[in-house]
Order: C-alpha cells, then structure tokens, then sequence
C-alpha cells in the first residue's frame, strides 16, 4: 500500500458516504457506498483478499476520493447516479432498458395518450416501462374504450370533427366539443388507471353516474355504467393475488456466474401494474445484496419512491426510511416474491441462450482456425467433404459422402452411393471410383469445389482418392487428409508420417465428428441394401412370383416372416387362389 493511500484512510470519517479509487492516469476505475467510509475503504487494503479482479484493481489504485451523505440509502442512490455517469471499468454494471416500450401522456392543453419506445421526460408524462407488450396493449386499449382521447398527433382548429368523434372515439377538442376541465379530468382518471388505483376511479364514476341519474340524465348515466363494465371487466382480468395486497413493491434476483438479473413487479389493489426485469453485470463479485441494492436505488430514481411496502428475498442489512422491508414465508406474499423470482430466472435464461448463440457461432469460427492451423491449410476449411466406404467381403460395395458446412453437418447434401465398375472386396478401387463420379460431376455442372476432403481410411485409399483428383487435373485446388482407422492418425497426401494433432485439440475432436457422421451414414446405407437383397432372394425362389406380385405382398404384410406364416385364405384373398396354391406348394 502507498504510504499517501495508508494516511488517507486514516483521516476518512466514520460516515455514510460514496467513495471513488481513482487509478495512476487520475481516472475512476470503481465507486462504492459505504455505511462507514474509513473501515469500508480500509477492507480492501487487508491481506486477506479472495477474489483475483479484487486484487487488480487494489494494486491499481493511487488516489481515493469520498463524498459525504446523511444515511446508507442518499449514498446508495448517489453510488448508482455517479456508476451511470461515469461508467468505472470495475463496476457491477446495469444494462439501459431503452428497448422497452412505455405509456406516455403528452404535455399539452389537451393531451394525448400514446406509447414510445423513446421516452423524453420533458415533453411527455412516463409510465412503465411494460415488459410485457400484451398487457400494455391491452391497458391502452382499455383506457381507449374508457375515455374518448384524442389520437391525432397535431391538433388543429375546426368547425367540422372527424371521423374518430363520429364513431364516439374521440372527444373532438380541436372543435370545441369538450371543455378543458372536462378533458383534464378525464386525464387524469386515465393516471390514476395507469399507477393502478382502479377503487378510486371506480367510486368517481359511480358518484357521477348517480348524479346523472338523479339529474334525468340518463344518456350520461348509461355511459358512465358502460365504462363501469369496461373498467370491472379490465380489473377483474387484472387481479393475480389477494385483492388486499395494495402498494408493495417486490424484487427478486437470478444469478449465475458475472451475470445477474433483477426483477421489479409493482403491486396495486392486487394487481400487478408494472414489470420488468433489470440486467446487471457483475464485474467484481459483488454479493446477492449489493446486486439487489443496486437495482433498488435504479428503479427508484426512474419511477420515484419505493412503495411503503418492499417484498425481498433476502435481509439486505440496511434501512430507508418510510419503507418497510418484508421477507416472507408463506402465503400470498411468498407467492409474489416466487412469481418475480420465476421471471428473473427466465430473463437469465433467455440471456444465455442469445450468448449461447452468438458464441456457438465464434467457437465454429476458433475451431476452422485451429484447423487451417493444424492442417497447414492456405485458406478457412468452411466447406469439408468426407467420404467412407462398405462391403461385406465384396458383397453389395456402397460409399457415402457427408458435407460440413462451416464446422456443423448440412444434411441436404449427404450423398449415398452403389459401386459400380468393382468387383470384389477393393476398398481402393471402390474410393477411386466414388471421387472420380463425385467430383467429376461437380466439374461437369461449373459447381464450387470443397476447401477440404477427407478419406476415412489410411494411406492406401488416400492415394486412390488423390489419383482420382490427378486424372481430373484438381489436385492442387483442394487439399485432401486421410484418417487411419486404427489409431486414428492423420495422414496428408505424399507424407510418410502423420501429423501431430493433440488428441483432445478441437481440431482432433471435429476430424473425429465428421469421420463417424460419415462412417454412420456409410453403415446404414449398406445394412438396407443387404436387407433388401435378403428379401428379394427368398421371394425370387417361389415359382410364378414376379416383381409386381412380390411389391404386393411386401406391402401388405410388411416382412418376408409374416408371409411365410399368412394363411391360404389371406394369400387367396390378396393374389387370387391360383397364386395361393402356388405359394402354399412352394412354402
């Protein structure tokens, strides 16, 4: 420790406050809060440090500088405000939520009620932001059906409304048909809908209706018990828990690894008026309770004061004053505190799997490297064809083609093939042949030729391949390995020794993927085509039995077992009783 760092500390107060590590260029590499500045800052200086980025970033402060605040909660709310401004490189960082949509109602004589994705606090009244697209929607549309606001976007003088005042959707300010105090009004039993005080606005409507009523103004009356229906219908659909939960606030947290999210749920009369979940990146392993403390002072700079009521998960170790911090058990509360939970797990979810995305995506492109590397090749291997072939002892020779196309198997192309011009057990020959019909046609329709072919034998068909790719004068445009069956050891074309791969590189581990994909697809092929021939045998020796006759039978009955055992009446019913008779004679 520096000797100016040591009596610094030692003049620091006892007192709530923010503290800022500043590194040798005078820039602020953390910010934190503290209950008691000097014994906070001084812990970091101890010997007895567990985190290794912990240990960074001590090493690398040269100055400290503190700000003074009256309680823990003012030097939360100061530590989050200072992180956003000045973004220190070791600080748990909170993602922006600019993507989220919120209700805005426009400042203006006669305002207007809306939704944005771009939220401008100076021109417009705020409220969310909503996660959930539906349920906006859904409240927007509500307060359309409720209170005749107008839609357009500027408002004009005139004599004549339009359309939307005609269809009893539109108060028509722009033509006098409404007073400002009555629009004003109606304003604002849309805000108090939004912040969820549905009992207020219930009661409001039901005092005018009777007046109305009592008035004989019974069209006025009628639409008043209209919007009743409406804003019932809308609470009812909206309550989740018990009703007499009212104004609470309930926050849970999801972590895992350097990433956590924090989900914030308001709570009104029952009703759930606000969601959305705040991701945070934990830079220096920082604990569940400064996460969730962070996210606290986020959500009540942007929306204000926290609710009298805040349900956590966990004691937090500090005091506000006003609020009431409530961990529970059981009950309806419990229930609450388990649906935020559920849906910060599935934000956390929904992170890793884009990341998983994104990084199945750069790990394929680390894996070609490593193999252009090994391989020694002059350009990316993203398109790799490999080849395999079978036979019993000569017997029914096929081979079989697989594509990789950027490191992951493209199935669409798999390619199945019948040895032609072979005779006998040649696994040789047969690659020979197999290369030459493969790219020769490629050749023949002006296609793309592979980056990479590999041979799923030795040095013995890797020459035959490569005499294939002489004759059709390619060989120096791809490169061509073969894999021994054996140790698995790799060979490249005119080379006595294999080349040295590591056997559990990535390289090693994608060889070996694509080699049994092919080796697979090889087997399967020759499996059926031996099965079919061992059908056709049995079936041929029955006398009067042609080909049309024995597709007829296989379809029916489905194997050459459950024919044998088929009855005459069957065989009579399906063929007729002269090739019954036959069949029965000959089985």
């Amino acid at each position: 420790m520096f000797a100016s760092i040591a009596l610094l500390i030692k003049t620091l107060p006892e007192k709530p406050g923010v503290y800022r590590f500043l590194d040798e260029n005078g820039t602020i590499i953390y910010i934190g809060k503290a209950k008691s500045l000097k014994k906070r800052v001084a812990s970091y200086f101890t010997k007895t440090i567990k985190f290794p980025k912990l240990c960074v970033l001590v090493s690398k402060i040269r100055d400290i500088q503190c700000t003074v605040v009256d309680t823990e909660w003012e030097a939360l709310l100061l530590e989050n405000s200072m992180i956003k401004q000045f973004r220190p490189r070791y600080n748990a960082m909170l993602k922006d939520d600019k993507t989220y949509p919120w209700l805005a109602v426009s400042k203006e004589e006669y305002p207007r009620l809306y939704y944005t994705r771009s939220p401008n606090p100076k021109r417009e009244e705020l409220f969310g932001p909503y996660s959930s697209l539906r349920f906006m929607h859904t409240l927007l549309e509500t307060l359309n059906r409720l209170f005749p606001i107008r839609t357009c976007r500027f408002l004009k003088k005139t004599e004549r409304p339009c359309l939307q005042h005609q269809i009893k959707k539109c108060a028509a300010p722009c033509a006098g048909e409404i007073s400002p105090k009555e629009y004003s009004d109606n304003i604002q039993k849309v805000i108090k809908i939004i912040k969820g005080n549905l009992s207020e606005v219930i009661k409001q409507l039901k005092t005018e209706m009777m007046l109305f009523a009592e008035m004989w103004e019974f069209e006025k009356a009628q639409l008043i018990k209209e919007r009743l229906e409406i804003l019932e219908s809308y609470r009812g659909k909206s309550i989740v828990v018990n009703p007499e939960i009212s104004n609470c606030d309930v926050f849970s947290l999801a972590e895992e690894e350097n990433i956590a999210f924090v989900n914030f749920m308001r709570i009104v009369e029952g009703s759930i008026i606000q969601a959305f979940s705040i991701e945070i990146q934990n830079n220096l392993e920082n604990s569940m309770e400064e996460l969730l403390l962070m996210a606290m002072a986020e959500v009540e700079k942007r929306f204000g004061p926290l609710s009298q009521e805040v349900i956590i998960p966990f004691c937090l170790g500090i005091q506000k004053e006003k609020t009431v911090f409530t961990i529970p058990l059981r009950g309806d509360k419990k229930k609450l505190l388990d649906l935020s939970l559920k849906n910060a797990k599935i934000s956390l979810i929904e992170k890793q799997k884009r990341v998983e995305i994104a990084d199945s995506e750069r790990h394929q492109n680390r894996v070609l490297l490593a193999l252009k590397k090994d391989l020694g090749m002059k350009q990316l291997p993203k398109t790799i064809e490999c080849f395999d072939n079978s036979n019993t002892q000569g017997d029914e020779p096929v081979a079989a083609m697989v594509l990789f196309k950027n490191g992951k198997p493209l199935k669409s192309e798999y390619r199945h093939y019948n040895i032609k011009t072979v005779v006998g057990p040649d696994d040789f020959a047969s690659m020979y042949e197999v290369i030459k019909r493969r790219y020769g046609r490629l050749i023949d329709e002006e296609k793309l030729l592979p980056d990479l072919i590999i041979i799923d034998g030795g040095k013995g068909q890797l020459s035959a391949a490569y005499k294939a790719l002489k004759e059709l004068n390619i060989q120096d445009k791809v490169m061509m390995i073969g894999i021994a069956k054996r140790l698995e050891d790799i060979y490249k074309v005119g080379e006595r020794l294999p080349i040295f791969i590591d056997k559990k590189s990535e390289t090693q581990k994608l060889l070996q993927h694509i080699r049994n994909e092919v080796h697979q697809f090889c087997i399967s092929h020759h499996r059926k085509r031996r099965s079919r021939k061992s059908i056709n045998s049995e079936l041929d020796n029955i006398k009067g039995i042609g080909k049309v006759t024995k597709e007829k039978l296989l379809k029916h009955f489905k194997s050459v077992s459950k024919i044998k055992t088929a009855s005459y009446e069957e065989l009579a019913e399906l063929l007729g009783e002269t090739k019954a008779k036959w069949m029965r004679f000959e089985r």
